[in-house]
Order: structure tokens, then C-alpha cells, then sequence
């Protein structure tokens, strides 16, 4: 029988695999202009077959408030009126008694408002359900099935508002569609205990950005750190990316992967994505607490900072970008000791080319020292202190680019 901890690691990977692949499929239905019952079609089936909801309702607005799909519901909710029932609800909330019959027959609404202004209302019911990729109920993907909801609900806007020739507003919502996806890239957890303080900080210049960092944890001894920057910003950079992570998670899959064999496959999965018009940097890293040894590989990324807080060791062996040539040259893996105490530092060329009115950069060299001059601190003051220096350091200037920085403390 396999360790209680092992299995429950296995389950929160399907997990996070399944969320990523069905919001490809939904992004995917909506970048080949499926229709809205197809993309309606594709909602119901992650509701009803791999969450286990047997029973919802989708509110949604478009010259009046009206239902858009119905599943399990038997006849017309002619009862339930929106503005005055449903718009009261600001959060997920749990659905204990209403004067209203047919709202007491789901357990949870799930409003989906875009500043202020309330976009469609979830209702559903569910069921218990043992299979692995289903859970007891939907409380622990509740945001998830929220931020499913609120793509869907943005989509057809989009397609509304493209009828109507609305070509700006029809841009601005895909923004916040790739917006929306983009956070589901990021884990939404890092771990933070005897063995390791984790933290992450992410600022995009626009609605969208390029930048991906990530952590995940392969065994009780070994974990995958990573972060990558793509160029080009957007839509489309930031669904190359989305392909890029599900790529890399694909492949982690793999029983004994090697670093070198990783970072080939992905070369060709970013050539065949983008066609030579984008290429992304990557550094990704393998550590194993047993050993205490760090392998990485740095595909052209700016070079994050091991350091004991008092000298730094820049990890800059690896190959070039990812997608610059149709074969890597060389790819060049290198091994690490980690010091008990020791600091990483990954980052996005955001933070060190950063520049004030004077168009002086921020450079590598700073960051080192605010590094060294705070070592003591957990990892989010670490992170929250480098932003508030990049914020006084550019004054009134704008962000060139997205910035990332993801800090990594291993006792």
C-alpha cells in the first residue's frame, strides 16, 4: 500500500493537471472560435463528468438576465429572479434557506462580477463521488469553478460584443480571459516550513505578461523549481506559456528524466508553439534534500543567485534560450552544493533591467546587495523589501516588462 503521503502528493498532481488541461481545452475551444454551445458543451462536461456536480444552473446577462445552461434542473426556474435573488451575493456563498423554493434546491452560488458590475451567477448542488478525479463534494475547487465560470462567461461576451463590432471591448475582454489563465499558472501555495520558506512575487506591466515561475515537489526528497520568461507580450505569449507549463509537467512524468532530456523536448515543443517568433528563457533546477545537491540547467535566463548571504555563486551554466534554434547546440547541466542556510534567487530580466529617469539600470549587482543587506528575513518580506526598491528606484517611470522574483530559503 502506498505511504498516506505519497498518495495524497499523487492527488493534488492529478488534480493540478486536470485543472491545467481543462483550461486548455476551453481556451483552446475559444481561440478556434468554437461556438457558445460548444464552449457551453465543454463547461458542462468538467462540471458534470470529472467535478461530480449533478445539478447547476449558469445566470448570465446579456439584454436581460436569463439561464444559459440548465443541468439537472427539471423545468423553469421562473422563480428565481437575479437582480433581486442573486445579485446580494458578492462571494461564494453557501446557500442554507431561502424563501424561494427552487434557490433551496442548490447548495452553493457563485457569483462572477468584473469591477463591480456582476457578470453570471453559478448555482449548483452536488454529490459525494470516490473516484480520484472527482471530489466529496466542491467546496475544495469552489475558485477554481469560479474562475472556469467567469472565462466562459467573458468569452461569450466577447463574441456578443463582436457581433456588435465592438472591437475594443471585444480586445479588452480577451485581455482578462488570458488574464484569468494566466493565474492559474502560478501555484497557488508554496511551502513554508523547517525545511524550506518559499515565496514568489509577481507584477505583470499589463494585463498579461510572459513570465512563469513554479514550484513542484516530485517526491518527500526532491522538488523541481523553475522560472521562465517568453518574449513578446499578450495573448499569445501568454498562451505559449500556458502550453509551455503543461509541456513541462507532461514530461515530469517521466520516470527518471534527465535535465538535458527535458530541456531538448521543450526546445521543440516552443518551435513547433511559435514558429521561430518567440523563443523563451528558462532556468530549471532539481534538488534533492538527501544529498543536499542542486542540478540545473539555465536555457539563456538571467542567472539566479545562490548565495549564504554573505558571497553569491551565479548558476549560469545551461544552453541558449528555448525556440532560438531548431536544435540546441550544446546543453551544458551543472551540480550544486546547498549550504544549510542557503538563499536562491530566481528573477525576470523585469527586476535587473529596470531603469529610473535617469536611465540607469537596476543591474544584478544591487539586487545582490539588498539580498545580503536583509538576509535574515522569511523570503515574502525578502520579496515585498526588492519590490519596494524597484518602485523608489523608477520614481515615476514605467515598468519595461513583467517582473517576477521567486525566493527560495533551505535550511
Amino acid at each position: 500500500m502506498k505511504d498516506a503521503r505519497i498518495q495524497a502528493l499523487e492527488n493534488e498532481l492529478k488534480m493540478k493537471e486536470f485543472k491545467l488541461n481543462s483550461l486548455l481545452e476551453i481556451t483552446k475551444g475559444i481561440n478556434t472560435n468554437e461556438s457558445v454551445a460548444h464552449l457551453l458543451a465543454i463547461f458542462e462536461f468538467i462540471l458534470k463528468e470529472q467535478l461530480g456536480l449533478d445539478k447547476f444552473v449558469l445566470f448570465n446577462k446579456q439584454d436581460r438576465w436569463n439561464y444559459i445552461l440548465k443541468v439537472g434542473v427539471k423545468g423553469k426556474i421562473k422563480n428565481i429572479h437575479v437582480k433581486r435573488d442573486l445579485t446580494r451575493f458578492k462571494d461564494i456563498t453557501m446557500i442554507e434557506s431561502s424563501h424561494i423554493e427552487e434557490l433551496n434546491e442548490f447548495d452553493v452560488v457563485i457569483p462572477v462580477y468584473h469591477k463591480s458590475v456582476p457578470l453570471a451567477f453559478l448555482l449548483i448542488k452536488h454529490s459525494d463521488y470516490d473516484d480520484v478525479t472527482t471530489i466529496k463534494g466542491p467546496l475544495p475547487n469552489l475558485s477554481f469553478i469560479q474562475t472556469l465560470t467567469n472565462i466562459i462567461v467573458v468569452a461569450i461576451e466577447n463574441k456578443r460584443m463582436a457581433k456588435q463590432g465592438i472591437r475594443q471591448e471585444r480586445i479588452k475582454k480577451e485581455l482578462e480571459v488570458a488574464s484569468e489563465m494566466q493565474k492559474l499558472l502560478f501555484p497557488a501555495e508554496l511551502p513554508s516550513d523547517r525545511r524550506l520558506d518559499l515565496a514568489a512575487t509577481y507584477k505583470a506591466r499589463h494585463e498579461v505578461g510572459g513570465d512563469y515561475y513554479d514550484f513542484i515537489r516530485l517526491n518527500d526528497d526532491e522538488f523541481i523549481v523553475c522560472i521562465a520568461d517568453v518574449s513578446g507580450k499578450g495573448i499569445s505569449a501568454a498562451m505559449l506559456m500556458a502550453n509551455f507549463q503543461a509541456t513541462i509537467r507532461t514530461l515530469l512524468n517521466y520516470q527518471n528524466f534527465e535535465l538535458e532530456f527535458l530541456i531538448e523536448e521543450l526546445n521543440k515543443k516552443v518551435m513547433t508553439s511559435a514558429k521561430g517568433e518567440k523563443f523563451i528563457t528558462f532556468f530549471i533546477g532539481k534538488y534533492n534534500s538527501k544529498t543536499r545537491k542542486l542540478k540545473y540547467v539555465n536555457a539563456g535566463h538571467n542567472h539566479p543567485i545562490l548565495t549564504n548571504g554573505r558571497k553569491a555563486h551565479f548558476l549560469n551554466r545551461g544552453s541558449v534560450g528555448l525556440g532560438m534554434l531548431d536544435e540546441m547546440p550544446f546543453i551544458e547541466s551543472a551540480e550544486v552544493e546547498i549550504k544549510p542556510n542557503s538563499t536562491l534567487v530566481l528573477y525576470t530580466d523585469g527586476v535587473v533591467e529596470l531603469q529610473n529617469k535617469e536611465g540607469e539600470y537596476f543591474e544584478t549587482d544591487r539586487l545582490v546587495k539588498l539580498i545580503h543587506s536583509f538576509y535574515p528575513l522569511k523570503m515574502e518580506d525578502l520579496n515585498n523589501l526588492v519590490f519596494s526598491k524597484l518602485d523608489d528606484f523608477r520614481g515615476k517611470e514605467e515598468l519595461v516588462d513583467d517582473t517576477a522574483i521567486f525566493s527560495c530559503r533551505i535550511f
